[in-house]
């Protein structure tokens, strides 16, 4: 696809559930589904164990609205699947290329998501410079129950360091509402897992009482490097600028995800199981509804 990246509005500021960006073309996959390109969203697509973002595209001065239900991104490019609502003008949609599109995000959804999400957290001394603001809540809300999820998974990370778990390294997590866990590399003793599951809980239900602000930067590498704890993980590479997230007074992380704006979002969580397996641990979780 000859486009250029769309740009992240979310990235910016990750609870702006509205933007307005302009449409660039309509994509037709092999499966038959349509979906929009567009030259920014505020809309997060599937990706890093984080469900995607659904919402609504009104097209300006007319009477078409695209119902968005899934959201991809492929080689920088974010694909918007969905419907049109009422009749169908595909047909007719060429005229309306580089013409302003309204965005908005399903916001329950969204506070979901951004609920459950792990990151890579290092020990040592850091500092740090915020390139972009405080995360605030929009219209005195707080952060959306995807958005939820998400932290809940940096949380997790968080609690495994401070109950003596430090030594097993993360991996993938699955931040779906239906079962969601963070897995890491290395073992727990079978006779250990109840005492563990335990301690987490209880840790992670302490940090959410005290609460602490989630930041969002966009750092030069060696900055980000430092705010990480002295290091970044292999995939990401030297030169460029990751976008890093910080909750309360841990070290950051980088993660391209969204994020309640404070860890008493969250709530309360609970660590539901704790299961080793061919050298992999996997510990699953649920918060508040």
């Amino acid at each position: 696809m000859d486009f250029p990246p769309t740009k992240l509005d979310y990235h910016v500021d990750m609870f702006n559930l509205q933007s307005h960006s302009r449409f660039l073309s309509l994509f037709k996959a092999q499966d038959g589904r349509i979906a929009l390109i567009l030259e920014s969203t505020v809309f997060h697509p599937q990706g890093g164990g984080q469900p995607s973002d659904t919402g609504l595209i009104v097209f300006s001065g007319s009477d078409l609205k695209f119902s968005v239900q899934d959201v991809r991104s492929k080689d920088g490019i974010v694909l918007h699947y969905g419907v049109f609502e009422g009749s169908n003008p595909e047909s007719g949609i060429d005229s309306e290329k580089g013409k302003e599109v309204y965005l908005t995000v399903d916001e329950s959804r969204r506070k979901l998501n951004s609920s459950f999400v792990i990151c890579w957290w290092n020990s040592s001394e850091f500092r740090y410079r915020l390139l972009k603001i405080v995360l605030t809540v929009m219209h005195g809300m707080v952060g959306t129950k995807f958005q939820t999820l998400h932290s809940a998974g940096h949380l997790l990370d968080m609690c495994m360091q401070k109950v003596g778990l430090g030594h097993l390294e993360p991996g993938k997590g699955y931040h779906f509402p239906d079962g969601p866990f963070v897995e890491y590399k290395g073992s727990v003793p079978q006779e250990e897992f109840q005492v563990k599951q335990k301690e987490l809980e209880a840790e992670a239900n302490e940090l959410i009482s005290k609460g602490g602000k989630v930041y969002a930067a966009i750092l030069p590498y060696e900055e980000a490097s430092v705010l990480c704890g002295g290091s970044l993980p292999d995939y990401i590479s030297k030169g460029s600028t990751p976008r890093i997230i910080k909750l309360g007074d841990s070290p950051g992380c980088p993660c391209g995800g969204t994020h309640v704006s404070n860890l008493s979002d969250i709530i309360s969580m609970k660590i539901t199981q704790m299961r080793t397996k061919k050298g992999m641990t996997k510990v699953f979780y649920t918060i508040a509804s």
